[in-house]
């Protein structure tokens, strides 16, 4: 049995705030460096860790693990995040999902939130791997995932690699809907280190809103460029920056839209009409960038290539689903799940 550690949230207006999508109090909005784990970082619910290795060394991801508010139902969801958020920015839907009798587990992948920052390659398979022994850890046999962004690329493969833990699959403004192989050349570690770690809070501001087509005003991204920002000044900001980067090196050479049209289990797409995020668009050609980012129809199509897959295009809406429109999307998850 694999040991786990518990930790309570501290800071929780900090935290809140992030989850609430507003900015952080005052007092919060400091130039204090941050952990490359987020020390100091408060998450909404308190956080463990399961120790795993990775490139030799010792690792620890983390997680929330939240019981039902209501009539327990005896299922558990696991919640995926996308590669620029920690998984504290699912308070809205752990608090809609516990509410309605669900366990929720939420963890930061390796690399991510308040988890230990690999610096070798990323494959999905490892993370897929960690995931099942996150479940094996605690006990839990078979789930349903909602998964975000990168976290859809993640579920695509867990689905692929343990098809028997997983119930039901919603797909929220999931990447990976194309390859991006087929239009985007290979770029080299030493440049994206250098573009990463030259991005300024407006830069990075900017980015989130024009690339994820956000109808969100720019206070509710605040605190995750505040984080990156911060983390800046951890004397270990270089090893963050490298597995930062290895994480795009997955995204864009470890396709799993070819994997999609496999997945048996019942599988929702969640996807805002504004949504036409392509990782690494801004390193094509500019005849094939025109072409990428058709995400909402690309899920429709894969969708009726599955055994038992839709799609539900959210208009007016862009990348973070969740957050732009909330009560409508957890109502349509919890109808999906509670249909499964």
């Amino acid at each position: 049995m694999r040991h786990v550690l518990t930790i309570p949230a501290l800071g929780l207006s900090l935290g809140l705030a992030l989850l609430a999508g507003t900015a952080p109090p005052a007092a919060a909005q400091t130039a204090e460096p941050l952990g490359i784990a987020l020390e100091g970082f408060a998450y909404p619910y308190p956080v463990s860790y399961l120790p795993l290795t990775r490139d030799g060394e010792a690792q620890r991801l983390a997680y929330m693990d939240v019981a039902p508010q209501g009539s327990p139902n005896g299922r558990t969801v696991v919640l995926l995040h996308g590669r620029n958020f920690p998984s504290s920015y699912w308070a809205p839907v752990i608090a809609a999902l516990s509410g309605a009798g669900y366990r929720v587990v939420a963890p930061d992948q390796l690399g991510f939130g308040k988890s230990s920052k690999p610096v070798g390659p990323f494959t999905f398979d490892r993370m897929a791997a960690d995931t099942v022994a996150l479940l094996d850890a605690l006990s839990l046999r078979r789930v349903d995932v909602v998964a975000h962004s990168m976290g859809g690329m993640l579920a695509v493969r867990l689905a692929r690699n343990a098809p028997d833990r997983v119930n039901s699959l919603l797909l929220e403004a999931p990447i990976g809907l194309e390859d991006y192989r087929f239009s985007v050349p290979p770029v080299p570690d030493a440049e994206l280190l250098k573009r990463e770690g030259a991005l300024t809070a407006e830069a990075y501001r900017k980015q989130l809103m024009t690339s994820y087509a956000l109808s969100l005003p720019e206070s509710a991204i605040e605190p995750f460029v505040e984080i990156r920002e911060r983390v800046k000044g951890s004397g270990e900001y270089p090893r963050w920056l490298q597995s930062f980067v290895n994480s795009y090196q997955a995204i864009w050479g470890q396709p799993v839209v070819h994997e999609i049209p496999l997945i048996q289990a019942p599988t929702l797409f969640v996807m805002g009409g504004n949504d036409h995020n392509a990782p690494g668009k801004p390193f094509a050609p500019p005849e094939l960038a025109a072409t990428m980012g058709r995400n909402a129809e690309h899920a429709r199509t894969l969708a009726t290539r599955m055994p038992n897959g839709r799609a539900e295009i959210f208009e007016g809406v862009g990348h973070l689903v969740h957050m732009e429109a909330t009560d409508r999307f957890n109502a349509r998850m919890l109808d999906f799940l509670d249909g499964h």
